[in-house]
């Protein structure tokens, strides 16, 4: 006989684990014990030596497919005589270093059960187990045990406590467990928040058929619901909500719905089925959705609670289902709050009595190369960490302003936040303030230093350097597109030095201009500046990112081409002459939007980056490029610099329209060229350091036209090529590199 201490680390909690141990030791003639700790589960094994051996093999490879094993310790212990195998209640640590499980979709056994008449809970919307079901935004602390959760406001029935302690059922220590006797209820409110009497999925169903637009309390907030094929509702949506043109995402019914309206790969159903189901963008099969999206993709969810379910029932296809927040504010997630600031916009309100904890958006990704490619991180991945190498102290890394985030580092794990929204409002400051805190305290961390962006003026610096200053914690700066470069360097375990491609809209350059199209080369301690763009004159500053034929104008004015048919172009020639707000931009994202303003495409948007993504969308398939050159330049330090001239390519793109050449052919040249540019750079880079990894990086390369053509281009130029897979390429990810940045500093 032999006893065995084995602790695990990872998601082991509210995900089926200790169910699956008790059977794996009953299968292996072992005794002990079980418990969940802060740091995940520690277990007492008693046995033949053989027997022991034989479960720590077979531990990993059947593990539930929600937990996640990171580590596995196992030591001797004295033996204590067990006689039997039993789960005892959770230990508190002194430091915790829990892993949480994110929000999990309605499982197929959930499924069959809310759609079965004999099951206890048919119709219930609240139908959960250990393998499904909402987990990181009910909870308030750990271990997790439902006293921590929103559930504690539900003691549970006899049945559910039965349940709740049979190890051999489904639903063992499943901590939202809940029937219709001692759960949540759901019910439905009026325009003025008056609650109907009824069932509430049926009034709701009613609504929603008979044109209606409703509110729904889901999981990590509150949807803006309606049918999806009368455009005249979604129109009045938009105006309700003041969101002109910005694609709405859709929520179908089931995959073969999907499949009507949308290409759909075989990678992408997998994606679009799986257990964190998010919203995928797909390329449209019809030109029936306009109403919803302008441009070639929709994105698409399937339903992922058994509310979503019911709410479809068998003759509902598809609706729109959009965040539910006011203008560059939080989504919503009390229900006063709603009933106070959709007022005028929902006719109707689909509410239900369980607290949301944290809010917590939908995800959006496209899928690249059979992975998710994140446009938003949020429902069914936060808060699972991106695991690094050993950190040296606790860090918080800030973010930026436009899509933040914020990450927090320990041990060997990063947390980066779910989506937040841009820094610009009180609101989302003090949403942003309180995750912060939260993120904290779950995962407790206490930050020794902390991190953030060059710009004085993101909200995200000032939190960091007032926090900095009051608790007397060294406060470091990591430049924005060197954040980005180690951001995709840890997000694919890469150690550098690298070359990075880093395209976005903007970002404080270490020279005090703005950057945007930068090549650089380095590791994730320090970097040197090896390409970039000619910088672009923005007329108006700030104004020009919305419209953009302002940048148009600029591109135009300075490549000697006519500038006659801008509007209002004596305004601005004065004004660019006399240098007044015109500061000058390497951005990337500057010169898709003035491009997209020569073609016609947009001269205003009303969302950021609207112009890019109507460019992208309007590409027709064309092998050839514009000329282009390279000027090279010595930066500051007397090192080599490309700098890509634009003036050649815009001079041509412009004869071209003059002649007649579609737009949508030009489109597709104007981005070929950027990718040889953009090789070419690398090349250089490559020639000048001898390295040949390559990370691709920003907010400019969501644009799927680049990334699926971009990589060969490097890599038949013998670069080995990376891009994001775990966080997004936005700013949105930019926190994770900031981190990184500061250890590499800070060691």
């Amino acid at each position: 006989m032999q006893a065995a201490e084995v602790t695990i680390k990872g998601i082991v909690q509210g995900v089926g684990f200790r169910p699956f141990i008790h059977r794996l030791v009953r299968r292996y003639g072992l005794n002990g014990n079980i418990r969940n700790t802060s740091s995940g589960v520690t277990m007492e094994l008693e046995g033949e030596e053989r027997a022991i051996a034989s479960f720590l093999h077979a531990l990993p490879d059947e593990a539930p497919t929600l937990a996640v094993i990171e580590e596995i310790g196992s030591r001797k212990i004295p033996l204590r005589g067990f006689e039997t195998f039993t789960i005892i209640g959770s230990e508190k640590q002194a430091e915790r270093n829990t892993l949480i499980s994110p929000d999990i979709a309605i499982c197929r056994d959930c499924e069959k059960e809310l759609r079965d008449p004999s099951d206890r809970r048919y119709r219930y919307p609240f139908i959960n187990c250990t393998n499904c079901g909402p987990r990181f935004t009910i909870i308030e602390d750990v271990p997790y045990d439902r006293p921590k959760t929103s559930m504690k406001a539900f003691p549970m029935c006899p049945d559910c406590e039965r349940e709740y302690h049979d190890i051999e059922n489904r639903r063992y220590h499943a901590q939202p467990d809940c029937c219709p006797v001692c759960g949540p209820e759901v019910f439905f409110c009026d325009a003025e928040g008056n609650r109907l009497p009824g069932d509430a999925i049926v009034l709701a169903r009613e609504a929603l058929k008979a044109g209606k637009i409703i509110a729904v309390k889901g999981i990590g907030g509150f949807h803006l619901v309606c049918r999806c094929d009368d455009p005249a509702i979604a129109v009045e949506l938009r105006h309700r909500k003041q969101r002109d043109e910005k694609p709405f995402a859709v929520m179908c019914r089931d995959v073969n719905v999907v499949r009507n309206i949308c290409a759909l790969s075989e990678d992408e159903a997998r994606i679009l089925c799986g257990a964190r189901k998010p919203i995928v963008l797909l390329k449209k099969r019809t030109n029936d959705l306009e109403h919803l999206s302008e441009n070639g993709t929709i994105g698409v969810m399937l339903p992922y609670t058994p509310l979503h379910v019911l709410l479809f029932g068998d003759d509902i296809d598809m609706l729109v289902m959009t965040s539910a927040n006011l203008s560059d504010t939080p989504i919503l997630k009390d229900n006063a709050a709603a009933l106070e600031a959709l007022e005028g916009i929902a006719d109707g309100f689909l509410l239900h009595n369980r607290l949301i904890q944290t809010r917590c958006d939908d995800s959006v990704c496209w899928v690249l190369e059979g992975h998710e490619y994140f446009a938003r991180r949020s429902r069914g991945y936060v808060p699972q960490p991106v695991t690094t190498p050993a950190l040296s102290a606790h860090l918080l890394a800030c973010g930026a302003e436009q899509k933040a985030s914020f990450c927090l580092g320990k041990g060997e794990h990063a947390f980066l936040s779910q989506h937040i929204g841009d820094l610009k409002n009180l609101e989302t400051l003090e949403h942003y303030e309180l995750q912060i805190r939260h993120f904290e305290r779950l995962f407790d961390i206490r930050p020794e230093a902390l991190v953030c962006d060059l710009h004085p003026d993101y909200l995200s610096t000032r939190y960091a350097q007032e926090r900095a200053e009051r608790e007397g914690i060294p406060l470091l700066q990591v430049q924005h597109h060197h954040a980005h470069m180690a951001s995709c360097m840890a997000d694919n375990g890469l150690k550098g030095p690298c070359i990075g491609l880093i395209w976005d809209g903007t970002g404080l350059g270490t020279d005090g201009t703005t950057w945007g199209a930068e090549c650089l080369a380095g590791d994730c301690r320090s970097f040197r500046r090896m390409g970039s763009i000619r910088p672009i004159p923005l007329i108006g500053g700030d104004r020009a990112v919305k419209e953009v034929t302002r940048v148009a104008f600029a591109l135009l004015r300075e490549a000697d081409c006519d500038i006659r048919g801008i509007r209002n172009a004596a305004m601005l020639e004065k004004q660019l002459a006399a240098g007044l707000n015109c500061p000058r931009s390497s951005g990337m994202g500057r010169l898709f939007d003035g491009v997209a303003a020569i073609l016609g495409m947009k001269e205003v948007c009303s969302y950021e980056g609207q112009a890019a993504v109507l460019l992208e969308a309007g590409a027709g398939e064309s092998g050839r490029s514009f000329p282009f050159e390279m000027a090279e330049e010595k930066d500051g330090g007397g090192n080599r610099l490309l700098r890509f001239d634009w003036r050649p390519m815009i001079r041509t793109l412009v004869r071209e329209k003059e002649n007649g050449v579609p737009a949508t052919e030009l489109a597709s040249v104007f981005m070929n060229t950027l990718i040889h540019m953009a090789a070419e750079e690398a090349a250089f880079a490559a020639q000048e350091t001898g390295i040949r990894q390559v990370v691709l990086s920003g907010g400019s390369f969501q644009n799927q036209y680049l990334m699926r053509r971009l990589p060969d281009q490097l890599r038949r130029r013998g670069m080995e090529v990376f891009h994001h897979r775990r966080v997004a390429c936005s700013d949105e990810g930019l926190s994770l590199g900031q981190l990184m940045a500061a250890e590499a500093m800070l060691r």
